[in-house]
């Protein structure tokens, strides 16, 4: 169906296979939000979630809820179902930590491992997410290693590690997963892949691309609320060989032994460290239940025809659109770039459509299919016609930046 005009929308919103998902989240009626790449809204379940943990098991078991209510089970029985959406098999996820900190007890396991090979190399791209960036620099830094910043065509004999973000957070564009996995495995090298931009956004299968190490936010297309606990996943023919060495009791064998001497947990246990964020973890729960019976085949479709539609409408205004043309190398975002992008975001936030921007010149549309519908998208492109038709994004006050652009 051509998205032309705003009934052609409609049409489409009432075939949406994903209409049903709107009712599940906590979004205002009164704004168009195309933020979810940043911040995801509130599932419908979460508030109740919170208050579940916190009266009934918190409050009402007290300790007791580490055995009755199952906490210790948390982070593995939510990273299966995670799992599911990134074609994971179970056992090969864990929700914990941050993204950061998980990705750097991923790289330090590459590394250790390569030790042997001499690998001692870890290979990136300049334009990488910056937090990637450091953290493998004090990864390499911690193991007498190196950062390369030469991309997929770097990775050598003495690269022990590739890691890329699957999709650009500035541009949206798409790295063929499979394909780079395959090439570095034939150099002999392991990939670590940030997700943060595409698990819950784009059909992903692990375990069929051979990928060997992953690591994601769930607070984006996730939907799990702000500094949600993120996940990793570690292949299960890895979960043997590869340290942890961001070492706590959690990751240890028997952790209520309390022994001095540290005996690793089977399986992808090992890669916990410290205890659980019970509380964190209940609108994770909240969140999944908002994935259920969600087909991620429809979740893309609806999101390359969400893109094509503003990317029409954009060109119409005259803007350069810098994400990719080719949906198969785009994600869930169209960007626009313009010098006077940091207006635009702030007079089309005033104008009830939430977007954001990133320095130096980048507005992002998140694509988010489960709540976001055809008609929000073409009324974005509306809003954002008659903010720059008014010169709104010219405004003065837009001279003074905001903390988070």
């Amino acid at each position: 169906m051509a998205l032309t005009s705003r009934p052609s929308c409609e049409a489409a919103d009432a075939a949406d296979p994903l209409a049903h998902a709107l009712e599940r989240f906590l979004v205002d009626g009164a704004r168009i939000y195309m933020d979810g790449n940043s911040l995801g809204p509130p599932p419908a379940a979460a508030l109740d979630a919170v208050t579940k943990v916190v009266r009934d098991q918190w409050r009402g078991g007290l300790i007791s809820s580490w055995n009755r209510a199952g906490w210790l089970d948390q982070p593995f029985l939510l990273g299966d179902q995670v799992g599911e959406l990134i074609g994971a098999a179970p056992g090969q996820v864990a929700i914990c930590d941050s993204t950061s900190v998980n990705l750097f007890k991923l790289l330090a396991a590459t590394l250790a491992h390569g030790r042997a090979e001499g690998r001692r190399a870890i290979v990136t791209t300049d334009d990488n997410f910056p937090t990637d960036l450091y953290v493998a620099g004090a990864a390499a830094e911690l193991a007498g290693g190196t950062v390369l910043l030469s991309g997929a065509a770097g990775v050598d004999s003495g690269t022990a590690a590739l890691t890329l973000s699957h999709v650009d957070y500035r541009t949206g564009r798409m790295l063929d997963m499979a394909a780079i996995t395959a090439a570095s495995h034939g150099a002999g090298a392991m990939v670590v892949w940030d997700l943060s931009h595409s698990a819950g956004a784009v059909p992903l299968a692990l375990d069929e691309w051979g990928v060997d190490l992953a690591v994601g936010c769930t607070y984006k297309f996730l939907n799990c609320g702000p500094g949600a606990p993120a996940f990793l996943y570690v292949a299960r023919r890895w979960q043997p060989v590869l340290a942890n060495f961001v070492r706590g009791w959690f990751g240890h064998a028997d952790p209520f032994a309390f022994s001095p001497a540290f005996t690793p947990a089977p399986g992808i246990a090992r890669f916990m460290s410290g205890t659980p964020g019970i509380i964190g973890l209940a609108p994770v729960a909240a969140a999944m239940e908002a994935w259920s019976g969600v087909s991620m085949a429809d979740v893309r479709a609806k999101s390359v025809a969400i893109a094509e539609l503003l990317i029409e409408r954009i060109d119409a205004l005259g803007l350069e659109v810098a994400s990719p043309r080719a949906a198969a190398e785009r994600g869930p975002q169209v960007s626009v770039r313009s010098a006077e992008g940091y207006g635009l975001s702030r007079a089309l936030g005033e104008a009830g459509v939430v977007v954001d921007f990133r320095p130096p010149d980048i507005v992002r549309f998140g694509i988010t299919p489960l709540y976001l519908r055809f008609v929000d998208a073409w009324d974005a492109m509306d809003g954002l016609a008659s903010v720059i038709a008014a010169g709104a994004h010219r405004d003065a006050r837009w001279a003074e930046r905001a903390r988070v652009p």
